[in-house]
């Protein structure tokens, strides 16, 4: 049988026709885990995802005297352990009998069968609480605070110390309640509560080190080795462009199908025809400074000398495209034979 423990006036005609008065509710009862519930039961109510307990129908007889919402304090009297939660549902199998989460059990320290006191209080709204994953797995959920909001819609009220457990993607994660405000025992039920999180246990904040940009504005400003000097515009090239242990492509000693060996003049000639600052593209600039930008250009002064040493005719080693003659199939009619 269901009731809902939500109850906003008294019914019936008050305690004394039910041979009850109108006290605190207080009973002692033996606990079970949810694991004991039948499965269509267990299945049904999800008990272990939540803060809720299962009462006797005979604990229903004299609640139904209180108003306002059921909640309750849970106590182990042999070491003193007490813990809050609401109700979930009130059954009709054992007048005696409680059934409680499982997290819950460990919490009060009680093993299958022991007794446990039952209590109704009344408990403020919480205004703030802060939360301590006890792994540091808790950190890859994406959204913790989205995950824990719908969890605790499971849950009535909270206590200070408490060690809930969350089930996300078919994983649990326990949660220690740290802090708690106003009070170390509070209510949940339809609040505006503020959340934090303290870092889980054994975390390590990792050290801090300062980025490349936060470095370089500490550092000194050095001189621009690749700065231009006036007149000189052969003095904007870097210098690994300019040097000789620059990457040349295909640059190096070959042998030839008829044994004979390359002249050294041969070599230079082509060293002049291909400069090192038309071949050095694509390797990087490692004299680089970072917040500089530069704009490498061939210089004129190197091609006016390219043009005057060539002259106008083409060189017999660089290559010109379009300088054959061509043939015309069809000649034009003033030039046809008559």
């Amino acid at each position: 049988m269901f009731f809902s423990p939500f109850f906003r006036q008294n019914f019936g005609g008050g305690g004394h026709d039910m041979g009850m008065n109108a006290g605190p509710f207080r009973a002692d009862y033996v606990c079970y885990s949810a694991a004991f519930l039948p499965d269509r039961d267990r299945e049904r109510l999800n008990v272990e995802n939540g803060g809720k307990i299962l009462l006797p129908q005979a604990a229903l007889e004299q609640l139904v005297e209180q108003s306002g919402v059921m909640l309750f304090k849970l106590r182990n009297k042999k070491l003193d352990r007490i813990i809050h939660c609401g109700v979930l549902e009130f059954h009709q199998n054992e007048n005696n009998t409680c059934y409680l989460p499982n997290w819950m059990m460990r919490h009060l320290i009680l093993q299958e069968g022991d007794e446990v006191s039952v209590e109704s209080v009344n408990l403020p709204t919480a205004k703030f609480a802060r939360f301590q994953p006890q792994s540091q797995d808790f950190l890859d959920i994406s959204n913790p605070k989205a995950v824990l909001e719908k969890t605790l819609r499971n849950f009535n009220c909270l206590t200070k110390g408490d060690i809930i457990a969350i089930n996300y993607l078919n994983r649990n994660y326990e949660l220690c309640v740290l802090e708690l405000k106003p009070a170390d025992a509070v209510s949940i039920i339809e609040c505006d509560m503020e959340v934090d999180f303290a870092p889980p246990v054994g975390y390590v904040e990792p050290k801090y080190t300062p980025t490349t940009s936060q470095n370089i504005a500490t550092t000194p400003k050095t001189t621009n080795s690749m700065a231009a000097t006036p007149g000189d515009p052969l003095s904007s090239i870097p210098n690994s462009y300019k040097s000789p242990s620059t990457f040349l492509p295909f640059h190096g000693q070959g042998n030839r199908l008829n044994g004979k060996t390359r002249s050294k003049d041969q070599e230079q000639q082509q060293q002049q025809n291909n400069p090192a600052v038309q071949q050095a593209r694509g390797v990087p600039n490692y004299n680089y400074e970072y917040g500089t930008i530069q704009f490498i250009r061939t210089p004129l002064r190197s091609m006016n000398e390219e043009t005057s040493t060539t002259g106008d005719r083409a060189s017999s080693n660089t290559f010109q495209p379009f300088t054959g003659e061509g043939n015309i199939l069809k000649k034009p009619r003033n030039q046809q034979p008559k």
